[in-house]
C-alpha cells in the first residue's frame, strides 16, 4: 500500500529534544520557543510570531483579539476545517458562508461585498493547499468596510503571494505544525501578528489572560489576571522538535514541488476526466497537497475505492461543507447560491504527497489513474 501521508522526519529532532530535557524547561516559553519564533519571524517577515499549541488555538486567539461578541458576523467559506468556524462561534459570532472559486477552492472575493453588513467583524480567508487567495482585492474590500482580515494559513508554511509569506498580509494569520503539514511537531501552531496594536494583548491572551510575559522580561515584579485568555503556549519539547525541522523547510518544499510537477506531467492526458490543481504565476505555493477533481459526478468515491482495493494506493477526500452540517446551519448560513462548494467537495481526491514519496510511486499512482479513467 502506498500510504496517503507520512509525517516528515528530518533526523535532527532528537538532539534538540534531548537538549530541551537537559535544560529542564518543559512548559513552554523557553529557549526553543524563542528560537522557533525568531526563525519564523526572520523567514516570514511577520511583525510578531507567537508559537501556540495548535492552529486551532491560534484562530481562537484571533477571535479574542478581534473582541468578537455575540451577534457579530464572520465571513468565510464553508469549504474549510471546522476549527476556522469554531474559533468565532465560541465567542458567539454568526458565520456567513460564501461560495468558493471553482478552480482554487479559495474564497470568491467577488462575493464578499454582498456578505458585508453592519455586523461584520472579520473576513477569514483560507489559502487552500498553500495557493493564495486574491489578497490584494480582499484587503481593499476589508479596508473600505473597516473589518479585520484573518488568514487561515494552516497549509502555508513556505508559501507566498507576490513575495509576501501567506499569513503576513492580513491583520493576523495562523500556521499549523500538525503532523500532516509539510513540517511539524505533531501538534502545534503559530499566530502571526501583522498589526502591532495586537502584540501586547496577544501575549496576555496566550498566557491565560495574565501579564506573565512582562514579568518574565523583568518589566513588573509580579503578574496578575488582566483579561480573558487561555493556555495557548506550545510546550518546550514540541518547540525543540519543531526547531529540528525548520531549517529543512526549503528541502522539504523543493521535494514536494518536484513530485507535484511530476504528477502534472503524468496526468496531463487526463484533463477530459479530471481537473488538476491551479498553478498561478503570481503565487508561490508550497505544494502542501495535490488534489484532482473528478469531472463525472458521482464517480469520485468509486475511483478512490478502486485505487485502494486494486492498486494499493491510499487517497483521501477533504472537507465536507460546514453549512451542510446541523451545527453549521445553526451557527451560520450560506449567502447566495452554493454553485461550487458542495460540487467541488464531492469531486476532490487528494493524492499521496509527502517527502518520502518516491518518483516511481508517483508514476505508479498516475499509471493507475490513467488505466482506470482511460479504459472506457
Amino acid at each position: 500500500m502506498i500510504p496517503f501521508q507520512v509525517p516528515y522526519i528530518s533526523g535532527n529532532e532528537l538532539p534538540f529534544v534531548k537538549d530541551a530535557v537537559t535544560k529542564r524547561t518543559f512548559s513552554g516559553g523557553g529557549y526553543y520557543t524563542k528560537a522557533c519564533e525568531d526563525w519564523l519571524e526572520n523567514y516570514t517577515k511577520a511583525n510578531k510570531i507567537l508559537l501556540t499549541s495548535s492552529c486551532t488555538h491560534s484562530l481562537e486567539m484571533c477571535a479574542l483579539l478581534c473582541n468578537i461578541q455575540p451577534g457579530d458576523e464572520i465571513i468565510m467559506t464553508s469549504f474549510n476545517f471546522v476549527s476556522a468556524a469554531n474559533a468565532f462561534v465560541l465567542r458567539g459570532a454568526k458565520i456567513v458562508f460564501v461560495d468558493v472559486d471553482p478552480i482554487s477552492m479559495n474564497i470568491d472575493e467577488d462575493l464578499i461585498p454582498a456578505a458585508i453588513s453592519s455586523r461584520t467583524k472579520a473576513i477569514v480567508v483560507m489559502h487552500y493547499g498553500g495557493i493564495a487567495c486574491n489578497m490584494d482585492a480582499i484587503m481593499t474590500l476589508a479596508k473600505k468596510a473597516g473589518v479585520w482580515v484573518i488568514e487561515d494559513a494552516a497549509h502555508c508554511i513556505g508559501a507566498f503571494y507576490k513575495g509576501q509569506h501567506l499569513g503576513t498580509i492580513g491583520h493576523m494569520g495562523t500556521l499549523s505544525f500538525h503532523a500532516t503539514k509539510n513540517i511539524h511537531c505533531g501538534e502545534g501552531g503559530a499566530l502571526l501578528i501583522n498589526d502591532r496594536r495586537f502584540i501586547a494583548q496577544a501575549e496576555i491572551i496566550r498566557e491565560k489572560g495574565t501579564n506573565r510575559n512582562a514579568f518574565l522580561k523583568g518589566e513588573i515584579d509580579r503578574y496578575t489576571w488582566k483579561s480573558i485568555g487561555s493556555s495557548y503556549l506550545m510546550n518546550e519539547l514540541s518547540a525543540a522538535f519543531l526547531y529540528g525541522q525548520l531549517k529543512h523547510l526549503e528541502l522539504v518544499n523543493d521535494k514536494r514541488t518536484k513530485l507535484k510537477n511530476l504528477y502534472v506531467q503524468e496526468l496531463c492526458a487526463l484533463q477530459d476526466f479530471v481537473s488538476l490543481p491551479p498553478d498561478f504565476d503570481e503565487n508561490q505555493g508550497n505544494c502542501h497537497l495535490f488534489f484532482i477533481k473528478v469531472k463525472e459526478k458521482g464517480k469520485r468515491d468509486t475511483l478512490m475505492e478502486t485505487l485502494s482495493s486494486k492498486w494499493s494506493i491510499q487517497t483521501a477526500f477533504h472537507y465536507l461543507p460546514l453549512h451542510s452540517t446541523e451545527i453549521g446551519a445553526e451557527k451560520g448560513y450560506f449567502l447566495g447560491n452554493d454553485r461550487y462548494t458542495t460540487l467541488g467537495s464531492e469531486a476532490i481526491i487528494r493524492l499521496p504527497l509527502y517527502f518520502d514519496l518516491e518518483e516511481q510511486e508517483v508514476k505508479k499512482i498516475s499509471k493507475a489513474l490513467r488505466k482506470e479513467l482511460l479504459k472506457a
